[in-house]
C-alpha cells in the first residue's frame, strides 16, 4: 500500500492551504476512497486554463484512488457567485446556465477519467429543497457573519448595495457539500469563505466537516491579473492547437515557472531539474516549447502538439529575422508596458505616436505575428523579436 504520506505530499503539491490536514491525515488513513468535490458555475461557455488548476488536482485524487464529485451549479449559476465583486453580478437564466453546463461536460473530460468521476447538478437537490427548506437553510448562518467576508465587508462600508440573493450563494455551497457528503472540498483563494460555510453547514446536518483544499489563482497572460475571459489574458482549453502553442509561448520567462507548477503533470523533481538548466544558461525558449507541447498535447494530442511547433517556427522564421540584431534589455520595474513604449524604448520608432501608426499600418510584429492591438502590454518579464516594417529589428528583454 502506497505510504499516506506520500499521498498527502502529492495532494498539497502546488496547493496554497489545506485545512485541516489532521483530519485529513485521519481520512487517508481510513484507507476509503474519499469524496472529494469541485464546484464550477456554468457562467461562460467555456473553460480556460485557469479552471484546469482545480481540475488537475482532482485528477490527482483519481490517481491515488480517490473518488471525484463535479459539480455543476445548474442552480448557483442563476445566483451569481459574489465573490471577489464590488458590485452585484446579474444572475444568468436557466437557459444560458444549461448550454454551458453542457459545454462543461465535454471539456472536462479531457483531463479527468470518466470512469471515476461523478458529474452531478445542484439543481437536483435544490428543486425539491423549496422554499421553505431554503428558510431553514438561511437560518442556519447570521448576517454578521456573511459581513466577515472581505468583499461584503468592503462593499457595505462604501455604501454599495449587497442583495439578498448574494447571501444565499454561500449557504448554497455549503448545502452542496451536505447533499454530496464530501470528505474534501476544493475551490480557489478567493473560495475560502464559502468552503468555510460548508464545514459549518455540514456540522448543522451532523456530518463530519470536510476538509479544504485551496489553490493559487492563475495569473493570465499578463503576468498580474488572474486569467479571465473578461480580461482578454486567458488561454480556452477549446482553441485551436495553434493559437494555444502560441499564446504559452508568449507568457514571460518568469510567469513560465508558475505554469509549469499550476499546469505541469511533471513531477516536482523534473520542474527542478528543468529550472537549474535555465539557471546553467539553457535557453528558457526551449523549455516554454516543453511546457506548450505538454499542454496542447493534452487537449488536442500529440499529433496536434508536433504540428503547432512546426507552424511557430516556421511564421518566426517567415519573417526573415537576421540572425545578427540589435538585444535591448528594458527594465519595466515590475509594471507592465505598452507595446508603443517598447518599440520607443527599443529604438524601432521615434515616438509611440509613431509605433501606434505602424500598428494600425499593420507593420508591427512580435516573434513573427503581426500586432492589431494598440493598447497591447507586454508582461513585466520575458524576451520578444519585435519588427517594425521589413528592415527594423531589435529583440527585447524585459526584466
Amino acid at each position: 500500500m502506497r505510504a499516506v504520506e506520500q499521498d498527502l505530499k502529492q495532494i498539497k503539491r502546488g496547493s496554497e492551504e489545506l485545512l485541516l490536514e489532521s483530519e485529513l491525515l485521519d481520512r487517508l488513513k481510513s484507507g476509503r476512497p474519499l469524496r472529494v468535490k469541485a464546484g464550477f458555475d456554468p457562467t461562460a461557455p467555456d473553460l480556460h486554463l485557469g479552471h484546469t488548476v482545480l481540475i488537475n488536482k482532482l485528477r490527482h485524487f483519481q490517481d491515488l484512488g480517490h473518488h471525484v464529485l463535479f459539480l455543476i451549479g445548474d442552480f448557483t449559476g442563476m445566483i451569481g457567485d459574489p465573490t471577489g465583486k464590488n458590485v452585484t453580478r446579474p444572475p444568468l437564466s436557466r437557459a444560458q446556465i444549461l448550454d454551458n453546463a453542457r459545454t462543461y461536460q465535454e471539456q472536462v473530460f479531457k483531463i479527468l477519467d470518466p470512469e471515476r468521476t461523478e458529474v452531478c447538478f445542484n439543481s437536483s437537490w435544490f428543486e425539491p429543497l423549496g422554499a421553505s427548506g431554503m428558510i431553514r437553510l438561511a437560518a442556519l448562518h447570521t448576517v454578521a457573519r456573511m459581513l466577515e467576508r472581505d468583499d461584503f465587508a468592503k462593499r457595505y462600508r462604501s455604501g454599495q448595495p449587497i442583495a439578498i440573493h448574494e447571501f444565499l450563494y454561500p449557504l448554497c455551497q455549503g448545502y452542496d457539500s451536505v447533499a454530496m457528503n464530501a470528505d474534501i472540498e476544493l475551490g480557489g483563494t478567493d473560495q475560502k469563505f464559502n468552503l468555510l460555510v460548508g464545514r459549518e453547514i455540514q456540522k448543522h446536518y451532523g456530518q463530519a466537516p470536510q476538509c479544504i483544499l485551496t489553490m493559487p489563482l492563475l495569473e493570465g497572460l499578463d503576468g498580474v491579473n488572474k486569467m479571465s475571459k473578461s480580461l482578454g489574458n486567458y488561454i480556452g482549453i477549446n482553441e485551436p492547437a495553434g493559437e494555444m502553442f502560441g499564446k504559452l509561448m508568449s507568457i514571460s520567462d518568469g510567469l513560465m515557472w508558475r505554469y509549469f507548477e499550476l499546469l505541469s503533470f511533471r513531477t516536482v523533481e523534473a520542474i527542478g531539474d528543468l529550472r537549474r538548466d535555465v539557471v546553467a544558461g539553457a535557453n528558457p525558449r526551449h523549455t516554454k516549447v516543453l511546457l506548450a507541447q505538454e499542454i496542447v498535447e493534452r487537449f488536442h494530442g500529440r499529433p496536434a502538439a508536433v504540428q503547432a511547433l512546426a507552424d511557430f517556427d516556421a511564421r518566426f522564421r517567415q519573417g526573415a529575422v537576421p540572425d545578427d540584431i540589435p538585444e535591448v534589455d528594458l527594465s519595466a520595474a515590475g509594471q507592465s508596458l505598452s507595446i508603443a513604449q517598447v518599440l520607443k524604448h527599443a529604438g524601432l520608432t521615434a515616438s509611440t505616436s509613431e509605433a501606434l501608426r505602424m500598428i494600425d499600418q499593420g507593420g508591427v510584429k512580435i516573434d513573427g505575428a503581426r500586432v492589431d492591438d494598440r493598447q497591447l502590454v507586454l508582461p513585466d518579464q520575458g524576451t520578444f523579436v519585435l519588427q517594425v516594417g521589413k528592415r527594423k529589428f531589435a529583440r527585447v528583454r524585459i526584466v
